[in-house]
C-alpha cells in the first residue's frame, strides 16, 4: 500500500513560469489523507513558496524545500541543514565573476541584490518568493540554507566550470534550464524524502515519486514506486521505474487519481 507521495512542482506539476496548480490536485490530495496517505511537495523553492502554491491545503502536506535542505510543515521546521557561510560567500562570489545573478537563501527569505529590482519582482511574482533586497549578499548574516545562481538559459554550461571547482566541498544541482543550486554536502531532495519516511515510519516501497529534472534523481531513487512526467529529462526518465504523461496534461494528477479509486 502507498502510505507517502512526494512531487516536484516546477516541471512536474507546474509548467514552468505558472504558479497556478489545477484545483482538482488539492481535493485528490485530500481524498488521499483519508485513505491513509501522506502528500509532500519537494522543490528547490523555499517554504514560504511551497506554502503559497498550495494554500488551500497548506495545513495538510510536507514541505521539502530548498533541494532538501528544509523538512517542514505549517508553521513548524522539522529539519534544517545550513550550509558553511564562508564557502557560501565564496560561492557568491564566484557566481558575481561570471556574469550571473546571485541569490543567498535563510530559512524563511531569499536575499538578492537591491539593485536589480526587476529580478527581485520576478521572484515575488512568479514564484511567490518572501524576497528582501539588501546592499551586498556578502553581509547577510543569516544562516545560509542555499546558494542560487540564475541564468537565463543553459544555466548547465553556465556553471560547467564552478560545478567543477567545488563539486567535493558543496552538493550542487542543476534546476531546470536556469538555475544552479548549491546546499551543503549530502543535501538532496532524496536526503530529504529518506528523513520523512525514516519519522513517518514508512519503507521506499511505500513510496511513490514524481519528477523531471536532474536534481529529482536521488528522490525518485528513494521510492520504488518512481515515475518521470512525460516531460522529463532522458537521465530523469531512465532513473525512474514508470512515466507518466507530460505536465501540461497533468500527468501526475492522472495517476494520484488512480490512487483514490
Amino acid at each position: 500500500m502507498i502510505k507517502l507521495v512526494v512531487s516536484d512542482i516546477d516541471g512536474t506539476l507546474l509548467v514552468d513560469g505558472e504558479n497556478e496548480l489545477n484545483p482538482e490536485l488539492f481535493d485528490v490530495i485530500l481524498k488521499l489523507r483519508k485513505q491513509g496517505m501522506q502528500f509532500a511537495a519537494a522543490s528547490g523553492r523555499q517554504w514560504v513558496s511551497i506554502e503559497r502554491t498550495f494554500d488551500p491545503i497548506k495545513e495538510k502536506i510536507f514541505y521539502l524545500s530548498d533541494n532538501g535542505a528544509y523538512v517542514g510543515l505549517h508553521g513548524r521546521n522539522l529539519y534544517l541543514n545550513t550550509m558553511d557561510p564562508q564557502l557560501a560567500r565564496m560561492m557568491v562570489k564566484e557566481i558575481r565573476e561570471a556574469g550571473m545573478v546571485a541569490m543567498v537563501s535563510g530559512p524563511d527569505t531569499v536575499y538578492v541584490d537591491g539593485r536589480d529590482v526587476k529580478f527581485c519582482d520576478w521572484l515575488m511574482t512568479g514564484y511567490q518568493f518572501q524576497v528582501k533586497q539588501v546592499e551586498d549578499l556578502m553581509e547577510v548574516e543569516e544562516p545560509f540554507v542555499k546558494v542560487s545562481a540564475y541564468c537565463r538559459s543553459d544555466i548547465d554550461k553556465a556553471t560547467k566550470d564552478i560545478r567543477e571547482k567545488y563539486k567535493d566541498r558543496l552538493k550542487i544541482a542543476i534546476s531546470g534550464d536556469m538555475w544552479m543550486d548549491c546546499m551543503a554536502p549530502g543535501i538532496n531532495k532524496g536526503q530529504a524524502v529518506k528523513l520523512l519516511q525514516e519519522s513517518l515510519g514508512i519503507s521506499p516501497k511505500e513510496t511513490m515519486v514524481f519528477g523531471d529534472q536532474m536534481n529529482d534523481i536521488e528522490m525518485l531513487q528513494q521510492a520504488y514506486y518512481s515515475f518521470a512526467v512525460g516531460n522529463a529529462r532522458p537521465e530523469v526518465k531512465k532513473a525512474a521505474r514508470f512515466q507518466t504523461d507530460v505536465n501540461v496534461r497533468d500527468g501526475v494528477l492522472k495517476i494520484l487519481k488512480l490512487l483514490v479509486e
